[in-house]
């Protein structure tokens, strides 16, 4: 599992699994309709970190190294150098601003991914 699945199951939570297939019955008298697809619902990241943050002085909204502290994964330098190779930055040298931009870049695939998230977490 990559570091960017983990932080998605984190916020996201893990997925419940499918419910068990109804037990046969008779069969029916005409051809079910195929079931219309599940909307994937959004999950509220904002509020989900939010609430795990309380009561902690983590800077979770700008800051990379908070988030993945935040969510209980090792935040050293080979993590985000692990996780930026995920993003598509495979120079990733671990500056400043290198970080700034993981951590929008994490923001960007929450969103993609189905989590609500902030424009100014985005930008």
């Amino acid at each position: 599992m990559g570091i960017f699945s983990k932080i998605k199951d984190a916020i996201f939570g893990h997925k419940a699994q499918a419910a068990p297939a109804p037990a046969p019955t008779a069969a029916p008298a005409a051809p079910a309709a195929p079931a219309a697809p599940t909307p994937i619902s959004e999950v509220d990241v904002e509020a989900n970190l939010s609430a795990m943050a309380a009561g902690k002085d983590l800077n979770w909204r700008t800051s990379i190294v908070d988030l993945l502290k935040l969510l209980g994964i090792e935040s050293s330098y080979e993590n985000r150098k692990e996780l930026a190779h995920e993003m598509g930055d495979m120079d990733y040298s671990g500056t400043a601003e290198e970080n700034i931009a993981l951590h929008k870049r994490v923001m960007q695939e929450l969103a993609k991914n189905g989590g609500k998230v902030p424009a100014e977490l985005l930008d």
